[in-house]
């Protein structure tokens, strides 16, 4: 036993394994596979124990897209509420400056970029729950009036093997911004130029609001320029990814769903 063992650990190594290469994956008869195994078990599923099965994963992705759709709420009150506070401020005294407000803006930004990338997540399993629903649960419902799709189970099953972003960064970031927080940004650029204009005096002319607008050594037009450019590129932005309509979204209907695909 002692001169085998040896022999088995000196012995040389297999040509795969000493390479560092994967071996080659083996096709396996459908027919040679055991009937006591997993695999057997899964091919014999009753009817009842595939509804069954198929229940719990409709759960289990409503439960996850409500997670990824709180997270959403989160950002979202984020932005508020900062907004909120900055504008309080501001506006409590006309000896509080006005600066702050373009750097709420800015803060306000990276909340839409967080909240576009939880976007992406939430759809994610948004998509699934809506090919359930849609392929699965609206036939059972209605099966005259609905017919069979077994496009929904192989899309499914390709999207549980390999999952992917169903929806670009763009598009996330677009429909995030025409959604919320287009609204935010507008009522900041409002709030700066209604401070600047009236405290503490209303301007008289428009040279004295560019005087006004000055922060430290940087002149008020460099100010006020480049609050147009960002607030310009902001609604170019939401505008020019109004036509971007990969996303299945929440509500579309069974043939505009499966077109999207």
């Amino acid at each position: 036993m002692t001169t085998d063992a040896s022999q088995r650990g000196s012995g040389p190594l297999p040509t795969d394994r000493g390479t560092g290469r994967l071996r080659p994956s083996t096709q396996i008869d459908p027919s040679s596979v055991d009937q006591h195994s997993a695999a057997g078990q899964m091919k014999r599923l009753s009817p009842s124990e595939f509804n069954t099965a198929m229940i719990h994963f409709y759960r289990g992705e409503v439960q996850r897209s409500n997670t990824w759709r709180n997270r959403l709420d989160t950002t979202t009150n984020w932005a508020v509420i900062t907004a909120g506070a900055t504008l309080s401020f501001v506006f409590s005294s006309p000896s509080n400056p006005h600066f702050v407000i373009p750097i709420n803006s800015i803060l306000v930004a990276i909340f839409l970029l967080m909240e576009a990338r939880r976007y992406r997540y939430y759809e994610i399993w948004s998509s699934r729950v809506r090919v359930l629903e849609t392929g699965y649960f609206a036939h059972l419902l209605a099966p005259n009036v609905t017919p069979p799709d077994e496009a929904w189970a192989e899309h499914l099953a390709a999207d549980l093997i390999t999952p992917h972003f169903t929806i670009t960064e763009w598009e996330a970031v677009g429909r995030r911004l025409r959604r919320n927080y287009l609204w935010i940004f507008a009522l900041l650029a409002l709030s700066w130029n209604l401070k600047v204009y009236l405290h503490p005096l209303p301007a008289r002319d428009f040279d004295a609001f560019i005087d006004r607008a000055t922060v430290g050594i940087v002149p008020g037009w460099i100010v006020f320029v480049f609050g147009v450019v960002f607030n310009a590129t902001i609604a170019i932005f939401a505008i020019g990814t109004l036509r971007l309509r990969e996303a299945t979204g929440e509500v579309l209907p069974k043939h505009e769903f499966l077109c999207n695909r």
